[in-house]
């Protein structure tokens, strides 16, 4: 039996529109014995709620088992005075970081959403203000660096375009710390007490969930939901060992290639 790493946006809704099968799909790999673990970049949601809305779906699992970007930096910056453009509801996730408004020791980017709040977070003072803090010495974290999602309308631009920007007004690099870095899959790994090389990723994004796990010894299977477009596979030398319609048909994809 395999250890999983299941991406959640994309893979098991889109805009919270769930995704045909997904609940079925998860129901049968825990029958069938595979060790599950959900990987999401989403910083939006606290862990609970976002467990919450995943039970809404008929997707069974308990908060431990989702692992979130918000709790990745809780974690890395903990004790520090960090500067956070982020949404307001994972605030209270970012627990142990002092929070503050200048003289900070580090920046953290968080990610953009569907509602007007985005505005807000990355206006031009905002990120003014944090450009400010990088000039001083500052570091820059971000929990994504994700350059665009997909909604039920479309492509949405993501903040990574403003990860990138300020990296390009400062001349500094950002750390990631969700995927595809190195500390959050091995975060994975760890709480699945698994090897890489006996792990599996699921996911719909070609860059940060399959180059990125193969870049770190995992086996990859691409869902054609979500952000998936054939072009981009194309495009890019990225191979994942398996290409499925959706999450529906990962448990016969496993049950014939394992």
């Amino acid at each position: 039996m395999a250890a999983i790493l299941l991406d959640v946006d994309g893979v098991f809704h889109v805009s919270r529109e769930p995704i045909a099968g997904g609940a079925e799909a998860v129901e049968r790999l825990r029958r069938d014995g595979h060790r599950l673990r959900f990987v999401t970049n989403n910083t939006t949601q606290t862990r609970a709620a976002l467990a919450e809305e995943l039970r809404g779906m008929g997707i069974q699992l308990d908060d431990e088992e989702l692992q979130t970007t918000p709790r990745a930096a809780a974690a890395t910056l903990a004790g520090r005075r960090v500067l956070a453009l982020t949404m307001h509801a994972i605030v209270g996730e970012l627990e142990g970081i002092d929070l503050v408004g200048e003289d900070a020791e580090a920046v953290l980017i968080g990610g953009a959403d569907e509602t007007p709040e985005t505005n807000l977070v990355f206006s031009y003072m905002n990120l003014a203000r944090a450009f400010h803090e990088l000039e001083a010495g500052a570091e820059l974290f971000c929990l994504h660096k994700n350059r665009w999602w997909q909604t039920k309308h479309g492509p949405a631009l993501d903040a990574g375009a403003f990860v990138a920007g300020l990296e390009y007004a400062t001349q500094v690099d950002a750390t990631v710390l969700g995927k595809p870095s190195t500390a959050y899959f091995e975060a994975a790994l760890k709480a699945l007490d698994a090897d890489a090389g006996m792990t599996w990723m699921v996911g719909d994004d070609i860059e940060a969930d399959i180059a990125g796990a193969q870049a770190h010894g995992m086996r990859t299977i691409l869902v054609r939901t979500g952000k998936f477009r054939p072009d981009a596979v194309e495009a890019t030398p990225v191979r994942p060992d398996g290409i499925i319609s959706s999450i529906a048909q990962l448990p016969d994809w496993l049950e014939e290639h394992l």
